[in-house]
């Protein structure tokens, strides 16, 4: 099967002074009609800019030099802004870190996603309105309350809302960074059963930057764990759960409570994911890693197919 996006050795870097800063080296991921991919790892290991680069949306001093970004089949990178104005939201659309507080407070919800809509010259703002009632129904909020300000909508409401607004022009693929930060555990639950119902009616891919595991074991169908701006494993979500092979992940997992071991001692990782101005030669993970070895501090491991779709970058793991 085709998939809708194919990001293939993408890197990404950050200008510093002058001085390039590798941010992210060599991704590769697929994501399939109505699958979801989560991204996860420690905060600085390259999720967020991985995800803003899909967009073109990288800060002024991020760029990326080398990859595809194929969807469709087609290349975003080579496409010129103007032409990349109509993939993002229309084919590509994304919810941000923080989005429930990014919604403007003195404009009326239902005029804030219209303006989405009305993008299109041919849309009128009757149909506008129209959409937009529709698009608060599917996310659960009723119609009525389109017409109120963000003040008056909770804060799993607002939440809601942008994904409205993120849906309003009917995209392929669907980004979420952090989508529950910040909301109690009930709303976080809420907002997660949205997106897997959205994902199975509407036939979404779906691709959630996360670092709660939970959260990617209850929604996701595919793996992506990030180190240090590479890929360390890959593969779908039963597989890196119960059968992972490098020394990170396994250690993510221990950090994680498991209720089937009750009163067992939670793992911790010691030390920091590297600064971006000092990587190490090897492995990225090697400072911190149980299993180092002196192939880890001097080369850096190639992610390979361990087994069918599970993909590990360790030394210590045979291919």
């Amino acid at each position: 099967m085709t998939p809708i996006l194919d990001v293939q050795n993408l890197s990404i870097d950050y200008q510093s002074n002058g001085h390039p800063l590798h941010a992210v080296e060599d991704i590769n991921f697929q994501v399939q009609k109505g699958r979801s991919l989560a991204l996860v790892g420690e905060s600085g290991c390259g999720k967020t800019t991985t995800m803003l680069s899909l967009l073109r949306l990288l800060p002024a001093e991020g760029r990326i030099i080398g990859g595809r970004i194929l969807y469709r089949g087609t290349d975003l990178l080579r496409l010129s802004e103007r032409e990349m104005r109509d993939y993002r939201w229309k084919k590509l659309a994304i919810v941000f870190q923080g989005a429930m507080n990014a919604l403007n407070p003195v404009q009326r919800v239902s005029d804030q996603i219209a303006e989405a809509i009305m993008r299109e010259p041919q849309i009128t703002r009757k149909q506008a309105l129209t959409r937009v009632g529709e698009l608060i129904e599917i996310v659960g909020i009723p119609a009525n309350r389109a017409q109120q300000y963000p003040h008056q909508f909770s804060g799993g409401m607002r939440q809601r809302a942008m994904i409205a607004m993120a849906l309003a022009c009917e995209p392929d693929v669907l980004i979420a960074d952090e989508p529950t930060t910040a909301l109690d555990v009930m709303i976080q639950a809420q907002i997660l059963s949205l997106l897997q119902k959205l994902q199975r009616d509407l036939g979404l891919a779906v691709i959630l930057v996360t670092h709660d595991l939970g959260v990617v074991a209850e929604v996701c169908d595919d793996v992506l764990v990030m180190y240090g701006g590479k890929v360390a494993e890959a593969g779908d979500v039963e597989t890196i759960f119960n059968k992972p092979l490098h020394p990170y992940t396994q250690r993510l997992l221990q950090a994680f409570p498991d209720i089937n071991r009750p009163g067992s001692t939670l793992a911790s990782i010691a030390g920091h994911p590297p600064p971006l101005d000092d990587l190490p030669t090897g492995c990225r993970f090697e400072p911190r890693c149980h299993l180092s070895s002196e192939i880890c501090k001097r080369i850096p491991p190639l992610a390979l197919e361990h087994d069918a779709g599970h993909y590990v970058a360790c030394h210590h793991v045979e291919q």
